[in-house]
């Protein structure tokens, strides 16, 4: 194996020298053409940015093609590209992120694409580009950071688009700008000096806008008369004394404005709905979308936004602002834990905002400043530790305040003041210090009982959980005990308390002492989490930190002075770490183990003045060390390693005056030369800092040693600052290539150059291959072999591009995934000599284009068809030296995958599952019990075990009740002491050991007239005789009545021993009276007349000249020559027709009499008309009667009187009649009936004196008496149909709930008053009143309204979204050409339709026959079962505690079953009956004033037996029937 090794070594290198002399080129995308750096895919079709192309490129031409969406990822890589050039595509969206890798970028082209929009710092990465044209788009606005990062920018061309907002500072950068197109936009407005900082601009087009010339706009005139160069033919629009006036040419005092109107400078935020959310009705919701930020750009106008059920963490500064109108906000049940103190700031109309269910930790101050409209403030189930006294400060409407479940101790006196309004308030489950400082919120929640969770005391002991709202006042004390500071500390405490400084507990292992938090000597690793606020010095020395991680706590400690970090093993301090520590001036990092010092560690010290790293290990300080800490005075590198100290290493140290350099072993050779004079020259080091080599200036102070004496002669050119000095301990360095061969390594040593080129890592013990190498860009060998690695990953060799040898042999791979080798393109050999591996997946090699020479022998390889494929790649060009031999299937075993035909690689059946399970471990099951298998990179599977379970392979129950033993819905509870023992308690219903028995409900039922009991679960049905009904089958049906009755055709229902029969109208036959009986069969007309049946008879219609009733007259021999139309005078329109010799006037619509003389009917089509009769039809006593046919639900039908009336209107499809004789509220009543299904239905209504009947299609009449006193109905004012006018007092209609003074939309007809059929041409005939009710009686127009056109024709108005002359057609119909074959087409949307079968058809074209029809399938039962009755017909059989005819309607009272023991007392002794008994118990309210309470109940007899022995037989009152009833006082 030694020889191996050797072998494989000389090999490797050999081959990287190879590589080193030939570079691969790179492939050109398949259908472009490339040249040297160009690369030309224009005109191609293109869809989308084509992959692979090369990195080399400098110029892209995509022009002319059909791409629409630029990805982030389309141009990555792409570091030397200068052109680029999209014109001419279909391009609407660009994605932020887009252009960052184009460092080199010189110009780009996007002129005459779709672009709309285009994100905020879009060319943020894009320094370098001179020329953009953005041209000939559909751009709306520019925002403020637009063209952030471009600053080189000379030519910006922004013409043709439809720009009409651009906002304050968005060419403010772009101060080298010389070509700038704005003309062709819709700008009106531009803020004062946008374009004064681009001195270099000689080309400025402005002209074809819509430019508002007013007092805001002066300024331009005053830029473009001292340009006389650029702007051209810059115009006004507006207003309209200016517009076509050249701006440069209007005077300054012609640019004014109309009253007093403010500039505000224009915000150009592009509004449309966010992509996963929904808009309407200006509410934006965006519940449960998985969003991890405020979308941004949403519409101003918007009143709701709901954000609640994502994973909002962040609410940035001014994130609602923008949405003046916003009413509520709910933000609830994200992961919020940070909050901008603007974030709401504006929102004066904000009355609701939600935000329990987050990790908020603290409210910012002025968080809810200028909210004055909040009314409901929701902060429960967070983590707040405290308020400020100010918190609430402009909240004086807010009537409900929750903060429910937080971290709150104290809460500081005046905090609530504010709160004027407040009506709740929820402070329970915080964990409050009822102490002096407390004492207030005592009083305040005794004088203002708002406090309605119950909120307790948590500490001290003798108040814990008492209500704080019910504890005396002199309970809340400060005594020596309870004090949780040191004495002296309380006043302190309680004045910062309402700044959120109050912080009650010093942190774990700590010592809290004034402002000072001692965390020293705790062998601590990390900051702990809850450090009070008000801390000014924190003390972590001597612990045991190695780094210091960014973790924001800094963030949370603003009085922090002074941080001690001394005597601990601190090797790196995280870019961050410092971040919010702002105000801390002295950090203490003396004694630990840091080896280098950069200025990203103290990023966020803006305030350090004083910076001790004595006695640590730094070898060199860079000139970039002390970058940001401007106000460092004192600076300590005593006793450390340094050797080098870069030039200009303390340039950055404005502030300093104090620098300890001494104890170092300095190198004085030609790179400390500088810092000789630097020394001399500054007189700011204490004591003198020493030379330590050459040897010749051993102790020689630096400032002492001549500039020719700072030599690097002989060798001595050590350089500690130079990355290639760097070496880690356990390796050997050379140049760029470090070897740690056979140290025993797990993890990567710290300390490897960046720029290491080989690396060996072989004979250690790492299991996976490290990540860190994907930091390494330079490697071009590594050497992994004779370790433990037993799995790779798809990013195990990331960004290793420049990779030439990767050997991995000898170790305990098993399977290579698809894409480990993605992107070394550079590889020439690859080593898995001597590993586990049986199958290499199709494509694993694909991006290695440049590999000579691939090591795969000794492995276990698995040749069947799927190897095929890397038989046939080693032959191509031989890269495998003929070593590599298969071990199975069959007859393969031991041939050489070089040498072995394609064709013997076959697959002759299943795959041994343990071939497959290298790549797959989970594929063979090993976890049981559901146990979740994951792969694991070390153990190979890992279970993760379900509840319950336990072991490697979830195999091991915790405990007997595991297995759910209680069957039913029974609870299982373990035995005390025995490991497998458990008993049940069993469900309602269900009885025996494991819950398996279901009582019999049926043994004790109530059900009546021989019916069926059936048992159920913990209830009984009982399944009644076909004549009987109820829920106990306690209710004989009566075929009869009107909702079961099935006699058709107005015949008579007469009930039967046995049932029902009908008894017909003439003309109809059946058992229903269902069939028109066809009367022609047996006529009698003559000379070949033709019979038209009808109703109990029929009509002959007679051939031309015949007459007679049966046409048995023949026509006479000469017939006159005149008509007897001639001198018969129809009227209004109507036609004379000669019957029988006898004239006949055919009346249009709505008119009747002998000559049509009469207007009998009217369609009232507008809901401002109505018809006024005289006052003189109507007396004391009056008999009305009306005709009505409509479709709405309200509508005045008659109005007479003043103060005192008769009022008959529409109530809910209703008729409502009201009578006022003086008494209030007047008297109302209304019919059973609803009448608004577009039949006719009559209305009578007689008034006598002091009473009104009202009666509907001759049903018993409703009837109001009202005697209180003489009526004062004045009956000379006019009596109104269908409506009244506007300005008449309508008294009644205002007082009465739900109702309004709306006309009537519908037809009226044959209105008699006092038995007088009126005329309604003899009353004056307003708009929106037509002659005729058949056009539109009936709701014809499905959406829309109908209106009448002609004598008998109507046209419909349709709605918005509808279409067709009936409006029953969507636009847009997707049911236009359908494919229903026996159904109709219901539009999902506008692009789909489904199928509604007709009965007896199913299919999803309805276009198959169902054998069986099934009547159930025409209703639906939401809670209940589909049933049929004795005549055959479905009802709903409703579950327990519903009704309606869908059993959609929960009942209110009802009766619940329950199975249990009936108790009594007998003396002392308890008494209950020997076993259970089923009865019902009434539950539920009532409306009205009524309790729900027994209907029916039943006396029986039971056992009882008592508690002293004795038993007794008594009776029982069981309920059978529940309901609503009078209250039992």
């Amino acid at each position: 194996m030694r020889g191996v090794g050797w072998q494989m070594l000389s090999l490797s290198l050999g081959l990287v020298l190879a590589i080193l002399n030939k570079v691969a080129p790179q492939a050109c995308p398949a259908q472009c053409s490339c040249s040297g750096s160009t690369v030309d895919c224009h005109g191609l079709a293109l869809r989308s940015v084509p992959r692979n192309i090369p990195r080399n490129t400098e110029r892209l031409d995509l022009n002319g093609n059909n791409i629409t969406r630029i990805t982030k990822t389309d141009f990555a890589g792409l570091r030397h590209l200068r052109v680029l050039q999209l014109m001419e595509n279909k391009i609407s969206t660009i994605e932020r992120g887009a252009f960052q890798d184009l460092k080199e970028l010189e110009r780009l082209r996007l002129n005459r694409n779709h672009l709309q929009l285009f994100p905020e710092l879009l060319f943020l990465g894009t320094a370098k580009l001179y020329r953009l044209d953005l041209s000939e788009n559909q751009i709306q606005a520019i925002p403020r950071k637009a063209f952030r990062g471009a600053v080189d920018i000379k030519n910006l061309q922004l013409d043709y688009n439809q720009i009409s907002c651009i906002e304050d500072g968005a060419f403010r950068a772009l101060r080298d700008l010389e070509v700038l197109t704005l003309n062709n936009n819709n700008i009106t407005r531009l803020s004062v000096a946008s374009f004064n900082h681009m001195p270099k601009l000689r080309t400025f087009r402005l002209h074809s806008n819509n430019l508002y010339c007013d007092c805001h706009l002066a300024w331009l005139s005053d830029w473009l008369r001292q340009r006389p160069r650029v702007g051209l033919y810059t115009q006004c629009m507006g207003p309209s004394h200016l517009r076509g006036h050249n701006v440069a040419e209007v005077q300054k005092r012609e640019f004014v404005c109309s009253g007093h109107q403010s500039f505000m400078a224009p915000s150009c935020s592009v509004l449309h709905c966010p992509a996963a959310c929904t808009c309407s009705n200006n509410i934006v919701d965006c519940r449960g979308k998985g969003l991890t930020e405020i979308p941004t750009n949403l519409p101003e106008t918007i009143t709701e936004i709901r954000l609640e059920q994502n994973t909002i963490k962040v609410i940035p500064p001014g994130a609602f602002s923008p949405y003046k109108k916003l009413r509520r906000i709910d933000l609830s049940n994200n992961q919020i834990s940070e909050l901008a103190p603007d974030a709401f700031q504006g929102l004066r109309s904000l009355n609701s905002l939600v935000l329990y269910g987050n990790k908020i930790t603290e409210l910012p101050k002025s968080l809810f400043e200028g909210l004055f409209s909040l009314q409901l403030l929701l902060l429960n189930a967070n983590k707040i530790n405290c308020l400020r006294v100010d918190a609430f400060q402009d909240l004086h409407n807010l009537n409900l305040l929750s903060l429910y479940d937080n971290k709150l101790q104290t809460i500081a006196k005046g905090t609530f003041s504010p709160l004027r309004a407040i009506q709740t308030m929820h402070l329970a489950q915080n964990p409050f210090i009822c102490d002096c400082h407390l004492k207030w919120l005592a009083d305040y929640l005794h004088t203002n009982p708002i406090e309605t969770s119950g909120a307790r005391c948590t500490s001290p002991r003798r108040l814990a959980n008492k209500r704080i709202g019910q504890i005396k006042s002199k309970k809340f004390r400060c005594s020596a005990k309870e004090q949780y500071f040191i004495p002296g500390t309380e006043d302190y405490r309680s004045k910062l308390s309402g700044d959120c400084f109050a912080d009650l507990a010093c942190p774990e292992k700590c010592r809290c002492e004034g402002t000072t938090v001692d965390c020293s000597n705790q062998k601590l690793n990390k900051i702990p989490e809850h450090i009070p606020q008000y801390t000014a010095e924190l003390r972590l020395n001597n612990n045991e930190f190695t780094v210091l991680e960014a973790t924001g706590i800094f963030k949370k400690l603003p009085q922090l002075r002074k941080i001690n970090f001394s005597n601990n093993k601190i090797t790196d301090i995280e870019e961050g770490a410092f971040e919010g520590a702002s105000g801390v001036n002295e950090i203490l990092l003396t004694s630990n183990r840091l080896e280098n010092v950069q200025h990203k560690m103290f990023k966020g010290l803006e305030s350090l003045k004083t910076l001790m790293l004595r006695s640590n290990r730094i070898t060199c300080v860079g000139n970039d060390s002390f970058i940001g800490l401007s106000s460092v005075r004192l600076l300590s590198l005593y006793d450390n390693q340094i050797t080098t100290v870069a030039p200009g290493a303390f340039d950055t140290l404005h502030s300093l005056s104090t620098l300890n350099l001494l104890a170092n072993p300095f190198n004085c050779n030609c790179y400390l030369a500088w810092l000789g004079e630097w020394l001399r020259k500054k007189r700011i080091v204490t004591g003198n800092p020493r030379c330590q080599k050459p040897y010749f200036l051993k102790e020689i102070p630096i400032q002492d040693v001549a500039i020719q004496d700072f030599t690097c002669d002989d060798g001595n050119d050590d350089n500690s600052c130079s990355p290639l000095s760097r070496c880690p301990t356990e390796c050997t360095c050379l140049d760029t290539v470090v070897r740690c061969s056979n140290k025993g390594l797990k993890v990567l040593p710290k300390g490897i150059p960046r720029d290491v080129t080989e690396l060996y890592l072989d004979g250690n013990q790492f299991t996976l291959v490290p990540k860190e190498l994907s930091n390494y860009k330079h490697l071009t060998l590594i050497d992994l072999s004779n370790n433990r690695i037993s799995t790779l990953s798809n990013q195990s060799f990331s960004n290793m591009t420049q990779l030439l040898t990767l050997i991995l042999s000898y170790n305990r791979l098993r399977c290579i995934p698809p894409r480990t080798f993605d992107g070394l393109k550079s590889l020439r050999l690859l080593s898995l000599h001597g590993n586990d591996i049986s199958v290499v997946p199709e494509g694993a090699f694909n991006d290695l284009s440049a590999l000579s020479h691939l090591a795969i022998g000794a492995n276990p390889l698995y040749c069947d068809c799927n190897m095929q494929w890397l038989s046939d790649w080693v032959k191509s060009e031989y890269k495998e030296p003929g070593i590599a031999r298969c071990a199975g299937p069959g007859e393969m075993a031991d041939k050489l995958l070089l040498t072995t035909p394609s064709k013997k690689f076959t697959c002759q059946g299943p795959v041994d599952v343990n071939i497959l399970a290298k790549c797959n471990p989970c594929l063979s099951n090993p976890c049981k019990n559901d146990g979740t298998c994951n792969s694991d990179p070390v153990d190979f599977y890992r279970c993760t075990c379900p509840y319950g379970f336990k072991g490697q392979d979830c195999d091991v129950p915790i405990h007997a009740c595991i297995s759910n033993p209680c069957k039913h819905g029974g609870t299982c509870h373990l035995k005390e002491g025995e490991e497998d023992g458990f008993w049940c308690i069993c469900a309602d219903g269900f009885e025996g050991e494991n819950c398996e028995v279901n009582v019999d409900d049926c043994e004790d039922n109530d059900c009546e007239n021989n019916s069926t009991c059936v048992d159920g679960i913990n209830n009984y049905t009982c399944l009644c005789p076909p004549e009987y009904t109820g829920e106990l089958c306690e209710e004989k049906l009566d075929f009869c009545a009107q909702d079961l009755n099935p006699c058709q055709h107005d015949s008579k229902c007469i009930l039967t021993p046995k049932g029902f029969k009908c008894d017909c109208t003439p003309g109809y036959v059946g058992e229903h009276c269902d069939i028109d009986f066809d009367d022609c069969q047996d006529n009698k007309c003559k000379n070949g007349a033709h019979c038209t049946d009808a109703v109990n008879g029929y009509t002959c219609i007679c051939p031309e000249g015949y007459s007679g009733l049966f046409c048995e007259f023949s026509p006479p021999m000469v017939l006159p020559r005149t008509s007897p139309c001639d001198n018969f005078d129809c009227q209004n329109g109507a036609q004379c027709i000669v019957r029988i010799n006898e004239p006949i006037c055919q009346c249009l619509p709505g008119y009747q009499g002998e000559k049509c003389e009469k207007l009998v009917s009217v369609n009232f089509i507008n809901k401002e008309s109505y018809l006024q009769i005289p006052s003189a039809k109507v007396r004391p006593q009056t008999n009305i009667t009306l005709q009505i046919a409509t479709d709405e639900d309200s509508g005045i039908l008659l109005y007479k009187g003043d103060k005192d009336h008769i009022a008959v209107e529409l109530y809910r499809g209703r008729v409502r009649a009201s009578y006022d004789t003086g008494s209030h509220p007047a008297s109302a009543i209304y019919s059973v009936e609803t009448i608004n299904d577009g039949n006719f239905h009559i209305v009578e209504l007689l008034a006598l004196d002091q009473s009104l009947s009202l009666s509907v299609d001759g049903g018993n009449p409703k009837i109001i008496t009202n005697l209180s006193k003489q009526s004062t109905l004045n009956f000379d004012s006019p009596l109104y149909v269908g409506g009244m006018p506007g300005k008449s007092n309508v008294a009644s209609l205002r007082q009465a709930p739900g109702q309004n003074g709306t006309s009537f939309h519908g037809c009226i007809r044959n209105l008699y008053i006092n038995s007088e059929l009126q005329d309604f041409q003899k009353v004056p005939m307003q708009t929106g009143i037509l002659p005729g009710c058949e056009p539109c009686h009936k709701k014809v127009c499905a959406h829309g309204t109908c209106q009448p056109s002609s004598q008998a024709g109507f046209t419909c108005e349709c709605q918005e979204g509808w279409m067709g002359p009936l409006c029953d057609q969507r636009t847009n119909d997707p049911c236009l050409g359908n494919k229903c074959v026996h159904g109709t087409c219901l539009p999902i949307n506008a692009f789909s339709y489904s199928c509604k079968c007709l009965e007896g058809h199913g299919g999803v074209l309805c276009d198959e026959e169902e054998d069986l029809f099934n009547p159930c399938q025409a209703i639906k039962c939401k809670h209940g079962k589909c049933r049929l009755s004795g005549l055959g017909q479905p009802y709903c059989e409703c579950s327990s505690g519903y009704t309606g005819d869908s059993c959609d309607r929960e009942i209110s009272c009802r009766g619940e079953r329950i199975r249990d023991y009936y108790q009594k007392q007998q003396g002392y002794a308890a008494c209950q009956t020997t076993k259970k008994v089923s009865r019902l118990e009434c539950r539920g309210g009532c409306a009205g004033g009524q309790c729900c309470g027994p209907l029916r109940s039943k006396r029986r007899k039971y056992s009882f037996e008592c508690t002293d022995g004795s038993s007794f037989v008594d009776e029982v009152e069981k309920v059978v029937k529940c309901g609503c009833t009078r209250c039992v006082s």
